[in-house]
């Protein structure tokens, strides 16, 4: 039996994030990178999280940090509240988005509108944005 995908898609985690993350496909929106990012940090796919930043950031990505973040972190829920643009056609998007974690015992939620940008056919996280924000 398949388990569900962490991104809270519905679908099974083969049939959902697993191919991204394995780099055996790309995602095709936006919303589909928000949500493979989301089951990379559920994962601990450190790989994964830095390959899909926008190339300028790359090179300031902490492994040591992120892995040290995500051991003491739980993804636990994913709610996607909007998206605008960001569809396979498009060369820009945003997501508005709630994660839920438990993180030293407690509950807490990140709220983020997410700024993301396709470059030469494949879409990566820039950064937040202000919430209110239009492309």
């Amino acid at each position: 039996m398949s388990a569900s995908c962490p991104c809270q898609s519905g679908k099974d985690f083969a049939a959902c994030c697993q191919p991204f993350l394995e780099s055996r496909a790309l995602p095709e929106t936006a919303e589909q990178l928000m949500r493979s990012r989301y089951s990379a940090y559920a994962t601990k796919q450190l790989e994964y999280l830095k390959d899909t930043l926008w190339p300028r950031y790359q090179k300031s990505f902490s492994a040591v940090d992120t892995a040290a973040y995500l051991e003491q972190t739980q993804w636990v829920g994913l709610e996607i509240l909007s998206t605008e643009k960001g569809l396979a056609s498009d060369a820009i998007g945003s997501v508005l988005f709630c994660a839920k974690y438990i993180a030293q015992g407690k509950f807490g939620e990140q709220r983020e509108l997410s700024l993301f940008k396709k470059r030469k056919g494949r879409w990566y996280y820039v950064e937040p944005l202000q919430e209110g924000s239009r492309l």
